[in-house]
């Protein structure tokens, strides 16, 4: 289900971040839609498809996904500081 992303071409977009009623310090964001959510005893998995197929995926509690609404089909981005951002390359 999850590709994995040869490149990742991250944008920084203020408009979300403007539509919110805090300000963060994360500026990174891939928006997309919400196909998967596995849920676990504690924390669930969200998988949000990028556009061009590509897509991300996110640990977060269940309490967080319940209290947002998140469903399957929603809008949703993933925001997120360049610090936690790991990279890799196919091994030769």
């Amino acid at each position: 289900m999850r590709k994995i992303l040869n490149r990742l071409t991250i944008r920084t977009s203020f408009s979300l971040l403007r539509r919110l009623a805090m300000k963060a310090s994360a500026r990174n964001q891939l928006k997309g839609m919400v196909k998967h959510i596995q849920k676990g005893a504690v924390n669930s998995e969200i998988v949000i498809e990028l556009a061009g197929g590509d897509s991300v995926a996110a640990t977060v509690t269940n309490e967080s996904v319940d209290s947002m609404g998140l469903r399957v089909g929603d809008t949703a981005c993933a925001v997120f500081k360049a610090g936690s951002v790991v990279l890799g390359v196919a091994a030769s």
